[in-house]
């Protein structure tokens, strides 16, 4: 008997602090990661201006801006989820990180549609229309794909990560109490916004 309390307690802890700190750590790693790949980006885009210039104008300003602006929302409601769970109150939270996941969704399905345009016209990766022009153009748009592409999966991870807090939310095991996870994923969610803040402007607005 004594054994299986042991285990049970063990199953049962909760350090939220460590749990942050996990975080914390794994968020500085990915900071590194798209930190490197923007100093790649302004390393080539100082030695090929002109062409970085003239893809930058390929790009669509329009779908870059409304998901910037479905991003910055998502922020909110998730930010606002853990305000509402600090008060107890489930239901909102529910609701606002449903909200979260359907702007998520939206955001990848206009990626969705700007990649497929470009494809279409034969811009991407490895296409013999991209190989026939300038290296400079070949450079943009390969970084386009990649960290944009990178970027995507890390919606997707995030999706993932929110889907799985909502479930534990609707079990009662994020609560009032014990909360920890939902802002580890606040927080995961933060960065992806983060980033984006920064791609957006890289690509397609500085000219």
């Amino acid at each position: 008997m004594e054994h299986n309390a042991t285990i049970h307690a063990t199953h049962d802890h909760y350090d939220p602090i460590a749990s942050k700190l996990g975080m914390w750590l794994f968020i500085f790693t990915e900071i590194l990661l798209f930190g490197a790949l923007f100093i790649v980006y302004s390393v080539y885009r100082y030695r090929h201006p002109v062409e970085f210039h003239l893809a930058n104008q390929e790009l669509n300003v329009t779908i870059g801006f409304i998901n910037t602006v479905i991003l910055l929302i998502s922020s909110a409601t998730v930010a606002m989820s853990i305000t509402a769970m600090q008060k107890g109150d489930k239901k909102m939270t529910i609701i606002f990180l449903v909200i979260t996941l359907l702007l998520a969704f939206v955001f990848l399905v206009n990626k969705y549609f700007e990649w497929g345009a470009k494809i279409h016209h034969g811009i991407y990766p490895g296409s013999e229309f991209l190989l026939s022009l300038s290296h400079g153009d070949i450079l943009f748009f390969g970084l386009y794909f990649f960290m944009t592409g990178l970027h995507a999966v890390h919606i997707i991870v995030g999706m993932a990560l929110l889907i799985w807090v909502l479930v534990r939310v609707k079990q009662d095991r994020i609560n009032k109490d014990k909360y920890a996870f939902l802002e580890n994923g606040g927080l995961y969610w933060h960065l992806v916004d983060l980033i984006w803040i920064f791609l957006f402007p890289l690509f397609y607005l500085i000219h």
